[in-house]
């Protein structure tokens, strides 16, 4: 079992930026594609943005291209989303899953293809 620990949320106003980390506890997170969800209040769980577990394949909801980066920090085994130009609607509880042994490049878009999950972390957005 791996429990993935998000770190990094908070309270911050529209325009402003925030990076998020997730980190496996007891296990290295470099051999994992990890994929970012959010949830909003009242709505669906919705996928974010995902990295391959060599970091060659990334991939990005189109609300968040162009202003989210999702990047591997091996040496600190995390895996990082930094967010940048925050709008009110992205304010959710944001989780990041993973999952093991995957082709180098794959990155799982669907909650179904996830392995393990974080608690989640807050990030609110004030207007």
């Amino acid at each position: 079992q791996v429990h993935l620990v998000e770190s990094g949320g908070g309270l911050v106003q529209t325009g402003a930026s925030l990076s998020l980390s997730c980190a496996p506890s007891g296990r290295t997170v470099s051999s994992y594609a990890v994929t970012w969800f959010r949830q909003a209040p009242g709505k669906e769980r919705e996928f974010v943005a995902g990295i391959s577990w060599t970091g060659e394949g990334a991939v990005y909801a189109d609300v968040v291209k162009g202003r989210f980066t999702i990047s591997r920090d091996n040496a600190r085994n995390t895996v990082n989303l930094q967010m940048h130009n925050l709008k009110p609607e992205d304010a959710a509880v944001y989780y990041c899953a993973a999952t093991p042994r995957l082709p180098s490049r794959v990155v799982r878009t669907i909650e179904s293809g996830m392995h393990y999950w974080g608690q989640g972390t807050q990030v609110t957005v004030s207007s």
